[in-house]
């Protein structure tokens, strides 16, 4: 039968642990991530056309609607390099903020390649739509792989690893917008006094430590984005006074995530950082 309406859920995903080793030749930076997805998620629609054209359509009036949206990139990207000479009208319910360091974007990227490859029966494997997708993004391989991994290269090159331990997540994101490749540029890797420990943390997560994993959180990229961001820093801190188990910003922020075990400490945490800070969002890990 053939299919006329695609659904794809497209989740938000936090870096449990992100490192910094090199500015490589190409001007990208060598990292090394263990990343996670959480159940924050943009949903998309993606229904074919009868004329040959890519439509994008969302609730909210902020996000791009052209090929500045990496979900048309994707759309495009994928339909030219198959040939596909069919349209696609694909609606964005878009509720992972912008900007956050959440990887919404690569999110709705990913979901429209995977969707995609099902409404044009491309019969593409993962490893096909992952090599696609690093076209587009970083983190965007990711994401359409799921799960939990560690990122090597520019974050494209993956293997899979066992899940966190089931807990609460707490995000939250202050009302400004930084971006990812400001960040970088400030980020000086030879004044880093010390890396976070990839192998313990791959431990801890192993053994299905949840104090293991609070204990190895790790971001390097906290000593350009808090010292600039006094609002991030002010985040961070609520969350530690207000009884989070770990603490960490995620990607290049501004969204800060705290983790719990327990739920009695979740309202807690919840009410302390609303407030000052109007975006706070209670998830749970997907594992």
């Amino acid at each position: 039968m053939k299919l006329t309406k695609i659904y794809e859920k497209a989740p938000a995903k936090i870096n449990l642990l992100l490192d910094v080793l090199r500015k490589r030749e190409d001007g990208f930076h060598e990292v090394e991530m263990i990343m996670t997805m959480v159940d924050l998620a943009d949903r998309l629609e993606m229904e074919e056309l009868p004329r040959d054209q890519i439509v994008l359509s969302s609730q909210v009036g902020f996000i791009p609607l052209d090929e500045k949206n990496l979900a048309f990139q994707a759309a495009k990207l994928i339909k030219e390099r198959y040939g596909v000479k069919r349209g696609v009208y694909i609606h964005l319910d878009k509720q992972i903020p912008v900007a956050a360091g959440l990887a919404g974007g690569s999110s709705d990227a990913a979901a429209t390649l995977r969707g995609l490859n099902r409404l044009w029966n491309l019969e593409l494997s993962t490893d096909e739509l992952e090599v696609l997708g690093a076209e587009l993004g970083s983190d965007v391989p990711f994401c359409i792989r799921g799960g939990t991994a560690l990122a090597r290269g520019r974050g494209e090159k993956l293997e899979s690893i066992s899940p966190p331990p089931q807990c609460w997540v707490i995000l939250a994101k202050p009302p400004i917008n930084v971006s990812t490749a400001d960040v970088y540029g400030k980020f000086r890797v030879n004044e880093l006094k010390k890396h976070p420990s990839i192998p313990d943390m791959l431990d801890a997560l192993s053994r299905q430590s949840f104090s293991g994993m609070c204990d190895c959180l790790g971001n390097v990229l906290e000593s350009v984005t808090l010292n600039r961001y006094p609002e991030v820093r002010q985040i961070k801190d609520c969350m530690v006074k207000a009884g989070a188990d770990g603490v960490l910003m995620s990607g290049s922020g501004p969204t800060v995530f705290g983790l719990v075990s327990k739920e009695i400490k979740v309202a807690r945490v919840y009410n302390a950082l609303r407030g000052f800070c109007k975006e706070v969002y209670v998830v749970r890990m997907l594992t």
